[in-house]
């Protein structure tokens, strides 16, 4: 059996909102805040009736409560209404969240109390800290795990996000929008709703050139196509890019492109050292989708394992330069076209 992803769960609970099945506590943490945010939000908005939400819905701060507070208030009954709901923001930052055990013994089946437990990229230790606390909320109710999509992951989540919308968006498309926006889920939907209203009268695409149109990001002048153009070991659209990175350095900082060419050759290394070459399984290895795979497979071919050990020690060396070190006065478009001629040569 395939194992649950987030997406599945947060699917199969906002299908329970939709037919109003409620249960009497929820705790939402990861370090995802996306979803939290989304299931908090529809509770908030459709549980109670404009007229009851006046009496009944509670939405506090973890730094302006204790867990006291907390406890007292989902104690309460309702006014003129079946539920209440009380919703704790960024419960993170409240004392002793693991003393709402007390209340989970008996909660009170009017409340629906929805736990918002925002953790940082670090917050497997906060979450380990709260494990007694997670047994007894799948026992009364619903704990939900909101993790984190890795970078090979967000470009298939964009196809997802815009499939029920009647959408569509090439791979090509979805990677470029992954490489400048990153892994952060509530600002890539956020450029995905303007991606959609700006989309002419009976058209459902989107494309690299409605991206570059619409955002502002280049369709042919990105990181992504830096590092594919020194995989195919591309002079002239290597350095056409950099001069186009260094007309526009606050947009591509030499700090951020050395990184994405750090985890290119990085995976063009691994690749050498896979066993099994099927491409679903260098896919899972290398963590990219399986489309781009033949681009790193030709890049192995081009750069032995050898090059690409001296490849990272150079990247080690301007990206010290980058920030000042050892660099006397070359500023970092001459850096780059200086590293991209060291690593193709």
């Amino acid at each position: 059996m395939a194992k649950s992803t987030t997406l599945d769960s947060y699917t199969k609970i906002l299908e329970e909102f939709k037919n109003k099945i409620y249960k009497p506590i929820y705790l939402l943490s990861g370090e995802e805040h996306y979803y939290i945010d989304k299931l908090s939000d529809y509770l908030a908005d459709n549980v109670l009736s404009a007229t009851e939400k006046d009496f009944n819905l509670t939405i506090v701060y973890g730094r302006d409560v204790t867990i006291a507070d907390v406890i007292n208030t989902a104690r309460r009954f309702p006014m003129m209404s079946n539920y209440q709901v009380v919703i704790v923001k960024e419960a993170q930052n409240i004392k002793n969240l693991s003393d709402l055990e007390i209340y989970l013994k008996a909660p009170q089946p009017s409340t629906i109390l929805v736990i918002c437990n925002k953790l940082k990229p670090d917050g497997k230790s906060s979450s380990a800290k709260l494990t007694k606390l997670i047994g007894l909320v799948k026992q009364k109710g619903v704990y939900f795990e909101s993790k984190k999509l890795y970078d090979y992951q967000v470009a298939d989540w964009i196809v997802q996000y815009l499939k029920p919308k009647g959408i569509k968006i090439d791979i090509m498309a979805a990677n470029l929008l992954n490489e400048y926006l990153g892994t952060d889920l509530s600002k890539i939907s956020h450029e995905l709703e303007k991606l959609i209203i700006t989309l002419p009268a009976g058209s459902n695409q989107i494309t690299t050139k409605s991206i570059e149109q619409n955002i502002g990001i280049s369709k042919d002048f990105n990181r992504f196509e830096l590092t594919k153009a020194l995989g195919e070991k591309n002079v002239l659209k290597a350095n056409r890019i950099a001069d186009y990175f260094a007309h526009n350095p606050n947009a591509n900082p030499l700090i951020l492109t050395i990184a994405a060419i750090h985890q290119y050759f990085l995976k063009v290394f691994k690749l050498h050292f896979i066993k099994d070459k099927t491409r679903e399984n260098l896919a899972r290895e290398l963590g990219v989708n399986p489309f781009f795979v033949g681009e790193y497979q030709s890049a192995a071919r081009k750069y032995n394992p050898k090059k690409c050990v001296e490849i990272f020690e150079l990247l080690r060396d301007y990206d010290m330069r980058s920030k000042g070190m050892n660099n006397g006065s070359t500023d970092h478009g001459e850096l780059l076209k200086e590293l991209i001629f060291k690593i193709i040569h």
